[in-house]
């Protein structure tokens, strides 16, 4: 089962990507993760990657898709993947069904975590994690049940991400609906595009999810 997670920054995705991989063995596959990887191990497409980030300049599609399709060939891929951050555009999204098809793969569904802007703006300017464990809070939905002390860990020191403002969360917003609205409309004519409330509370966001991918009731 290999699909593609939409949503913006603070929908959840990493929450219910972390939950697919536990569930059905799947592999989160992040484009910025396998970059990095791909430049430390000095793979041909990596010391390509490497030169042109050294000189300041965007990484192209090409170099992505080459990197996505090295990994691809790994063993631990064979239960599927989670796209993380890619495609981003439909040229991309169009160079990933062109890769897939060439290893013999599908993308099975493309789900679109739809929020409101307003309450996710709330969401994740409110919230912050322990410095030790990483255990995630919130100023109004999820305060450590002792102040100033985790749950999980018992530290008291705790962090905020600079850019979860409000300010800069919804330009983060508007970013993401700007780039993402011409994928949303190439796998709707494409026929794989499933809608669920990235709103609900994490169980219920799971059971749609489980849903619209055909593994839940």
């Amino acid at each position: 089962m290999n699909i593609i997670l939409l949503g913006p920054p603070g929908a959840g995705k990493g929450t219910q990507a972390r939950i697919l991989m536990d569930r059905h063995g799947l592999v989160q596959l992040s484009t910025g993760d396998m970059l990095r990887a791909a430049v430390k191990a000095g793979t041909e497409i990596g010391l390509k990657a490497k030169a042109v980030m050294e000189a300041g300049e965007l990484v192209s599609d090409d170099i992505v898709i080459g990197i996505v399709s090295d990994r691809l060939d790994e063993p631990d891929v064979k239960a599927g993947v989670i796209f993380d951050g890619f495609p981003r555009t439909a040229a991309q999204a169009e160079a990933l069904d062109n890769l897939l098809a060439q290893k013999g793969m599908t993308l099975d569904s493309v789900v679109s975590m739809d929020v409101d802007d307003e309450l996710l703006v709330d969401r994740v300017s409110g919230r912050f994690t322990c410095a030790m464990c990483g255990e995630g809070y919130h100023d109004t939905h999820k305060r450590p049940e002792k102040d100033g002390v985790c749950d999980k860990c018992g530290s008291t020191e705790f962090k905020r991400r600079p850019d979860d403002n409000a300010e800069t969360v919804r330009a983060r917003l508007e970013a993401y609906h700007a780039e993402t609205a011409p994928l949303i409309a190439y796998y709707e004519a494409a026929g794989k595009l499933k809608k669920i409330d990235g709103m609900a509370d994490i169980d219920d966001v799971t059971a749609a999810l489980e849903r619209a991918l055909g593994k839940g009731a």
